[in-house]
């Protein structure tokens, strides 16, 4: 490299306020926007905090005060938060692909927190090192919760900007027209994934068929999609799948991008099932996509089955005043039980019967027939805003979901889990097609996916694909974050109904 090469970047920025760098050989580079370098700054400041109240905590739960056996302990302080900000650096929880959404971020954390515990066992045991187990039983654990939950907040900071149109990324599609419509209704209803489409290229020159109820610009075909990234001042093209683009002209496609730091996704033709069971691996010098089979046994359902029972017993001690108000207020303000029972399909097709708290009254059931006209679902549920069957107090319950409390028997009995697929009637299991009779391979949930996403309002098609990306991708992490959507989806009861 010459001296003129390695002379500092000059930063520059263009009409729309984004800013590049140019290195004196005219290669211009995209640096981070403003609202991502304040995510970053923030959660390394959470991060750092966290290590800091960890690190307090576990001293004056241990030692309570310094002297001169405690000394050692108080530079924790200062050298704990260094440590865990370096240990989330090496387990690459920094690193943008697993930031804003996803439950990689947290699972990163987790495994920080391991390693780390992990290290200082072993140092202490090999080089004799009297440490005391429980400042660092605490001090890890605590750190490791808190930078979950900062990140938690940063990322729905985020969300919510997103969903005001801010902090997004300027998105140009690329595949057949029908596959481009059908992902921007979906970027548009997932907003937290934060990206915009600004733009298309397909393999004709215009549109013909589904994106003409779109406003978004057609810049041409395939051989045109530099030039509709430099003209939408785009950062990042996504790649639909279809014949037209092969491995030779994506990677061509790639050299293009690569100069102006274009993000190129390619998005995979194996729809909900790519992720932790797909991997690539070579078989005589041609890399050959793998996929593994769904994990739904094995140490990790018998964990989640422990954290479940455990769960469920804690929430119904902790929620059981509100339990009994709202059966007293069911008693008193219509004649009838305040606890219904309905024949359920759970795990394997296997019945069970669900508790909740009534909402209807009592000759609810009759009257459907004659309001089955009236159904605001495409599918098989029968969904009605101001349904007339519903209480006066009903609709407060079914508002903030606290009609659902009482599924916590079910969980403590092993019926249900907190997490999982909506429970079926057996109607709507009878209208099953092939590829619905996967939920029935776990648990139904108390909450899931798509109570997090919309609940009522999700058009039925969606809320059986959020079921399905459910079971083939669950983890002890998503059903923590899901939990965690869950009590902000209550607190905003959109779509309860």
């Amino acid at each position: 490299m010459t001296v003129v090469e390695a002379q500092e970047d000059v930063r520059q920025s263009d009409r729309l306020g984004h800013v590049y760098s140019i290195n004196p050989l005219g290669r211009k580079y995209s640096a981070p926007p403003a609202w991502q370098r304040k995510y970053f700054a923030g959660i390394i400041a959470g991060d750092v905090f966290a290590a800091f109240f960890g690190a307090a905590v576990a001293f004056f739960a241990r030692f309570g005060h310094l002297d001169d056996h405690s000394r050692v302990y108080a530079l924790s302080l200062i050298a704990l938060p260094a440590v865990w900000i370096a240990v989330l650096g090496l387990s690459r929880a920094f690193e943008s692909r697993y930031l804003f959404v996803g439950t990689e971020e947290y699972q990163r954390v987790v495994n920080a927190a391991i390693a780390l515990t992990a290290a200082v066992a072993l140092v202490s045991y090999g080089l004799e090192l009297p440490t005391s187990r429980v400042f660092v039983l605490i001090a890890i654990p605590t750190a490791a919760s808190i930078s979950i939950a900062g990140r938690f907040v940063w990322r729905k900071w985020l969300h919510r900007m997103r969903k005001r149109g801010r902090c997004m990324k300027r998105v140009v599609l690329v595949g057949h027209e029908s596959t481009v419509a059908a992902l921007i209704v979906q970027l548009r209803r997932e907003h937290y994934h934060g990206m915009k489409v600004v733009a298309a290229c397909l393999p004709t020159e215009r549109p013909q068929g589904a994106l003409l109820e779109f406003n978004t610009r057609v810049r041409g075909s395939f051989d045109r999609i530099a030039e509709a990234v430099a003209v939408e001042r785009a950062d990042t093209v996504i790649v639909l799948s279809c014949p037209e683009i092969d491995g030779t002209a994506l990677r061509r496609l790639a050299w293009k991008l690569e100069r102006s730091e274009v993000d190129l996704i390619v998005a995979s033709a194996l729809v909900d099932v790519a992720g932790d069971r797909t991997t690539v691996r070579p078989v005589d010098g041609l890399p050959m996509l793998h996929l593994d089979h769904a994990n739904l046994t094995g140490v990790r359902r018998f964990a989640k089955e422990t954290v479940d029972r455990i769960g469920a017993a804690a929430l119904l001690l902790a929620l059981s005043p509100l339990l009994l108000t709202a059966a007293f207020l069911i008693r008193c303000t219509s004649p009838g039980p305040a606890v219904f029972k309905q024949e359920r399909i759970g795990k394997n097709g296997q019945p069970f019967t669900i508790w909740k708290f009534r909402t209807m009254y009592t000759d609810a059931e009759r009257r459907l027939s004659h309001l089955q006209h009236l159904n605001e679902t495409d599918g098989v549920l029968f969904k009605m805003k101001d349904d007339p069957r519903i209480t006066p107090i009903g609709k407060y319950l079914r508002r903030f979901s606290i009609d659902e409390f009482p599924q916590l028997v079910n969980v403590l009995r092993g019926d249900m889990s907190l997490v999982g697929p909506r429970p079926p009637l057996a109607v709507e299991v009878a209208a099953y097609e092939a590829d619905m009779r996967r939920r029935l391979v776990v648990k139904p949930g108390m909450t899931g996916l798509w109570q997090v996403s919309g609940r009522s309002d999700l058009p039925w098609e969606e809320a059986v694909r959020l079921d399905l990306r459910y079971v083939e991708h669950w983890t002890l992490s998503l059903d923590f974050v899901i939990l965690l959507r869950t009590v902000s989806a209550i607190l905003r009861p959109q779509g309860a109904y």
